[in-house]
């Protein structure tokens, strides 16, 4: 059976296909007035009130009649008990207000996160950073540009495997995060106030990530 397809068209067709034509009985009300059946498809024709003139697949007419409709007390239900929903929801406020935080030092809250991350005793490599902040290396790359960019992350060969890389705060970067550690704490106390109790959210957030 050929695949259903939708064709919405004004009333006025081009030459290379013409529609029958519309018997004067027929109201703009009516629905399905008039059918076009040929090897491969079958029309139904809708007026509209608009003054369109709708072509429809009575195929797709078949299906739409078969399929079940999710009933709106579920879309109240996912909105009211899906963790995801909440969590992301959750998240892009948070990492709103983080970001207003850190605007003045010209940085965004994940890049605050990265460059805490690389904030190690040691130079770290890719993996453990990425692990930390559940990203994938091809993010990870594309997010240390922009560090990279105003010399604030330093980026270089792992001595022990030349297929690695390593990431160092440079004297500008650490600079810098040692300026934004103050912002980052008065804004994660004022988010811990809103919390009934902050440290078992942080227990329940490390459960799920």
């Amino acid at each position: 059976m050929d695949p259903p397809f939708e064709l919405i068209v004004p009333l006025v067709w081009p030459s290379l296909w013409r529609p029958p034509a519309v018997p004067p009985a027929i109201r703009p009300s009516d629905a399905f007035s008039l059918c076009r059946r040929s090897s491969k498809l079958s029309l139904a024709l809708i007026l509209l009130p608009e003054g369109l003139t709708v072509y429809v697949d009575s195929n797709i007419l078949g299906l739409m009649s078969r399929v079940a409709i999710v009933p709106f007390e579920t879309t109240l239900r996912v909105r009211d008990c899906c963790l995801c929903l909440h969590m992301q929801r959750a998240a892009r406020v948070l990492a709103r207000r983080f970001d207003e935080a850190l605007r003045p030092l010209s940085l965004t809250n994940g890049q605050f996160s990265l460059m805490m991350s690389v904030n190690r005793p040691e130079p770290p490599g890719m993996g453990p950073v990425a692990s930390l902040l559940a990203m994938d290396r091809t993010t990870l790359t594309a997010a240390l540009k922009p560090l990279e960019r105003r010399g604030l992350v330093k980026v270089t060969t792992d001595p022990s495997d030349r297929r690695g890389r390593r990431m160092r705060l440079t004297l500008k970067g650490k600079i810098l995060l040692a300026t934004a550690v103050p912002v980052w704490a008065r804004t994660n106390l004022e988010v811990e106030g809103l919390l009934h109790d902050a440290d078992r959210f942080r227990s329940n957030l490390r459960v799920l990530s």
